[in-house]
């Protein structure tokens, strides 16, 4: 069985079929999937989908691109639907994005450190979004040292990511790992423990190949098990047990 530690089901991508993929995933061998926000408007997309389906759970968040949305309003929203929504798991997907700066570099760092605060308050785990942005994203995080999770498409180096999971962290991979420029994707997922490795699809983007180019979803996540299989020398079923355990712990999930 498989766990796809992100998402995005909500998206308009999936509004033609989304409840027969959502319900067909258990055939394909799914046994669990995230589904962060990305706005306050996803956010509360994702929790409701989470109601849906026993085996979807939710995150509550404001990536960057939608850090202007984030105020004390939004904050209490984000708050009362962790309190009143026992599958919602996490806060995400937060984090800094430097590559298109649609939101200013100052209000992004604002939005993300007032979304730790809410986690560290709630005692939950955070998805952290972080592209070209690593040495901003770990200077506000030391802010924050009890707030844990995962960052999610992993894009740094390896040493780097042996930091990050020496100090508590998980590494999510995405279908980046199979594409055949992937090096540092590849040089990350053999250099990190095992039992800090989950693994995700971030559909409907970045399909893994031999899909890459079409809508991603959650039944390609296996594509990243093989992957993992193939770079770390353990069997597909393997990889396959290890990221589910590893997503279950990450986020508190017992079944």
């Amino acid at each position: 069985m498989l766990f796809d530690t992100h998402a995005h089901m909500d998206d308009r991508a999936f509004d033609a079929d989304r409840e027969a993929l959502l319900a067909g995933l258990p055939k394909e061998n799914i046994a669990l999937l995230m589904n962060p926000g990305c706005s306050l408007e996803t956010s509360r997309a994702a929790s409701a989908l989470s109601g849906r389906y026993d085996y979807v759970y939710a995150a509550v968040g404001s990536h960057p691109d939608a850090a202007d949305e984030v105020c004390d309003a939004v904050l209490e929203e984000y708050r009362t639907l962790c309190r009143e929504n026992p599958k919602i798991r996490a806060i995400g997907e937060i984090g800094l994005d430097y590559h298109y700066e649609d939101v200013p570099r100052e209000r992004q760092q604002k939005a993300f450190a007032a979304q730790l605060a809410l986690a560290q308050e709630l005692n939950m785990p955070v998805i952290i979004h972080d592209r070209e942005a690593h040495e901003d994203c770990l200077a506000i995080l030391r802010d924050f040292p009890t707030v844990r999770g995962v960052f999610h498409c992993y894009s740094g180096s390896a040493e780097m990511a042996r930091q990050l999971t020496d100090r508590g962290w998980y590494i999510g991979f995405t279908g980046v790992l199979t594409f055949k420029n992937a090096r540092r994707a590849v040089e990350s997922a053999a250099a990190v423990p095992l039992d800090r490795i989950v693994i995700e699809t971030d559909c409907p983007y970045m399909a893994p190949e031999p899909f890459r180019g079409k809508r991603n979803y959650p039944g390609y996540v296996y594509r990243m098990a093989q992957k993992l299989a193939e770079i770390r020398g353990i069997s597909e079923e393997e990889a396959r047990r290890i990221t589910l355990e590893n997503g279950k712990r990450l986020y508190g999930i017992e079944i």
